[in-house]
């Protein structure tokens, strides 16, 4: 049952984001309508222009600082987010004792299972589809945010260093920067986890191709913006799931619960020979 949630939980995400990227590609203008171009992407769009006239008619600064504000707004959900999944990943080894002692697929056997799981998550204070809620949330405003940039013609109009903004990068330095950025913030997270599995390890080596190959062949104006999330995205990882804070705080409970072990053996030993004597 937990399994079919994930999934349905994963479609769900696949299925806001097929449907709002596809929902249109034309230009947006004054005169969109409707409540995702007319409602959401428009006032997106008008907010990078307004920014950009407070930055001397720079789209590319405009770009960049509404992107930073956008992933501060929203920053809340990520905490939440990262702290029931680190949670759950610290609690992986109860989780997988309980499923083996309650491996047979009896009704009576999966009951009790479900009984256990649910008696471990509220120990811990999480739920195994908490980290889903925020993901939902955000994925239509990050999606709002591509659009808008995508979608607004005089974005791509103008100039930012060495790039034109409606142009790709002659130089790659933007795709090669958003990969970079794509793969150390999956693989900091991906150091995080106490156990890794194929499919997570080859897609922290696989999105970062996709990204470089998709930012060689679209406007630097979706580059930049690629660059600043993700790089965004690396310290936000560093900031709520630090592999090596994670790593160093899970190696100290171990060395003490060996320790508690030990001493209580030592105790134990020493409370038999006490009783001989």
């Amino acid at each position: 049952m937990k399994k079919y949630r994930k999934i349905l939980a994963m479609l769900a995400v696949f299925t806001i984001a097929l449907v709002l990227t596809g929902c249109s590609n034309t230009p947006i203008t004054e005169n969109s309508t409707g409540f995702w171009d007319g409602m959401i992407i428009l006032n997106f769009s008008r907010a990078i222009i307004w920014l950009a006239n407070l930055f001397g008619h720079s789209y590319g600064m405009a770009i960049i600082i509404f992107t930073v504000i956008i992933r501060i707004i929203i920053l809340p959900l990520m905490v939440f987010q990262t702290r029931n999944m680190v949670a759950m990943q610290e609690i992986q080894p109860q989780m997988k004792a309980i499923q083996k002692k309650y491996s047979s697929r009896d009704m009576e056997t999966q009951q009790k299972l479900q009984s256990e799981m649910k008696k471990l998550y509220a120990q811990y204070g999480v739920h195994p589809m908490a980290s889903m809620l925020p993901l939902l949330v955000q994925l239509p405003i990050l999606i709002a945010l591509y659009q808008a940039i995508w979608r607004t013609q005089v974005l791509k109009s103008g100039s930012f260093l060495w790039l034109q903004l409606g142009s790709k990068d002659p130089y790659y330095v933007l795709p090669i920067l958003a990969a970079l950025f794509t793969f150390a913030s999956s693989w900091l997270a991906m150091k995080s986890q106490p156990e890794t599995n194929g499919m997570t390890t080859s897609m922290t080596y696989l999105m970062p191709v996709i990204i470089l190959i998709t930012a060689i062949n679209v406007p630097s104006a979706l580059s930049l913006y690629w660059v600043i999330s993700n790089a965004f995205q690396v310290g936000q990882t560093l900031l709520l799931q630090n592999p090596f804070k994670i790593n160093r705080e899970r190696a100290e409970r171990k060395q003490k619960e060996k320790d508690r072990k030990r001493a209580l053996e030592k105790a134990r030993k020493r409370a038999l020979r006490n009783h001989k004597r």
